[in-house]
């Protein structure tokens, strides 16, 4: 069905196209990665599902201040997808042009895709640090979309720069818990953080992933700026199934849309946060109205909505 057209109520997506200029705000790659799965999925067909999702919203951020349109304060573009990510010349294929996307924007976003992504994206960021909104550990052996953090560390990021975000009880193993703790990652459990809340955990996370550098009241900076940052992992399936039941391994009790949409906007707000991904949504797999999706689409436009708050004094 055509949404209708209405010249006061813009939409958000159809960017153009990242060639268009030599420099960005904000871009956003789709890999469909899928194959490595431990779960059978259909998130290569995700990157698609979420850039219809977003033309059902607006670029408005209505407050606080004056409302702000993203696509007005904040130039923002499309680089398309990278076909056929998986495997070593997929991931190779990955790294090489996040590499390219990130020399020339703030913030290079990845729209996954299963969360295998989260290791070429990452290293072709360069990124120093990683904060993972997840359930999970990812720290399994081998290449999979629960593999992702120990791949990571193992070709040399500093685990001590690693934090991760709404662990869950039940939807982990003790030896991966151990593991965790001997590599020395901050892990933030959902209790901790329910018990603690976002504003103080999101401070904690930036210091840590970010080797103590500061930087969370930094203004905005050119697009492509020097400096190793910081990569955002967010894996919906942090989420509870009732709102991302498109996520294989969602559980009941997970964060409500409306925690997930706080902590992207706030750790996005940060001038080190340089890439980020969402992944584990399995657009075939979705609700009727799509609430799986749509939720993916709005962690797009938290994203920007953080961008967008560093250049407003208020």
């Amino acid at each position: 069905m055509a949404l209708s057209h209405d010249d006061l109520w813009p939409r958000a997506g159809g960017w153009p196209d990242a060639e268009s200029a030599p420099a960005w705000d904000a871009v956003i790659l789709g890999i469909p990665a899928f194959r490595t799965s431990l779960s059978p999925t259909g998130t290569h067909a995700t990157p698609a599902a979420i850039r219809e999702a977003l033309t059902r919203y607006s670029p408005t951020v209505i407050g606080p201040g004056e409302p702000r349109d993203l696509n007005e304060v904040l130039r923002i573009a499309d680089a398309g997808d990278v076909a056929d990510p998986d495997g070593p010349a997929g991931e190779a294929a990955v790294r090489a042009r996040v590499a390219d996307l990130a020399g020339r924007s703030d913030l290079m976003v990845a729209l996954g895709g299963d969360n295998s992504l989260t290791c070429p994206v990452a290293e072709g960021a360069d990124a120093a640090g990683l904060i993972t909104l997840d359930a999970h550990f990812d720290l399994r052996d081998g290449v999979s979309n629960g593999s992702p953090v120990r791949r990571l560390i193992a070709g040399g990021l500093d685990p001590h720069r690693v934090v991760q975000i709404g662990i869950a009880d039940f939807a982990n193993s003790a030896a991966y818990t151990r593991r965790a703790a001997d590599l020395g990652i901050r892990v933030i459990t959902l209790d901790e953080l329910r018990r603690r809340g976002a504003a103080d955990v999101v401070a904690e996370a930036l210091e840590v992933a970010g080797g103590g550098s500061g930087g969370s009241g930094a203004t905005a900076g050119h697009a492509g700026g020097a400096g190793r940052g910081i990569h955002l992992d967010v894996d919906v399936d942090v989420c509870d199934r009732s709102v991302a039941p498109a996520c294989p391994a969602s559980v009941p009790g997970g964060l409500q849309a409306s925690e997930l949409r706080t902590l992207v906007r706030a750790l996005s707000s940060d001038a080190r946060v340089r890439s980020a991904d969402i992944v584990e949504v399995d657009a075939t797999a979705d609700t009727p109205d799509q609430r799986t999706v749509r939720l993916a689409a709005l962690c797009v436009l938290e994203m920007l909505a953080g961008r967008a708050a560093r250049r407003d004094p208020s």
